[in-house]
């Protein structure tokens, strides 16, 4: 499970910090390969493989919603559905994160090993390498 902790301002234009966390299951990995037509590998595949910036990203933005959800008070549960992550895509934390996986090779890397239960440390440096040659930058330029 990946923790990010985020500050940004919220519509009020009241600063806010908060934490959100992203995790992908085992059993969801295993589910997302063999029930649905685009698996973590292929997304992955075309992550490594996408020719230009716009496909990046896309799949970048996939991958965020995807992972999104929220822990139960007692830490049994990692919840998450369609309205949780649409709720999350329409606050600024969503708009700042997704600004940084978009424009930092290396932040996109940790995120997406960070939200696998076994992240791979060739898969990371292999993602991130893809990233700066598609012509995300290894620093953030926000």
């Amino acid at each position: 499970m990946l923790k990010k902790t985020i500050t940004y301002l919220d519509y009020n234009k009241t600063e806010r910090t908060e934490d959100f966390y992203f995790n992908l299951t085992q059993a969801e990995l295993i589910e997302m390969e063999y029930t649905t037509a685009v698996g973590l590998s292929v997304m992955i595949d075309k992550l490594i493989s996408a020719i230009d910036l716009p496909e990046i990203i896309k799949i970048m933005k996939e991958l965020i919603l995807k992972a999104y959800g929220e822990k139960s008070p007692d830490g049994r549960r990692f919840i998450k559905s369609p309205e949780l992550s649409a709720a999350f895509s329409q606050t600024e934390a969503y708009s700042k994160l997704f600004m940084e996986l978009a424009t930092n090779a290396q932040a996109a890397s940790d995120f997406i090993n960070g939200i696998l239960p076994t992240p791979d440390s060739q898969q990371q440096a292999k993602i991130k390498a893809i990233l700066e040659e598609k012509g995300l930058p290894g620093e953030s330029n926000i």
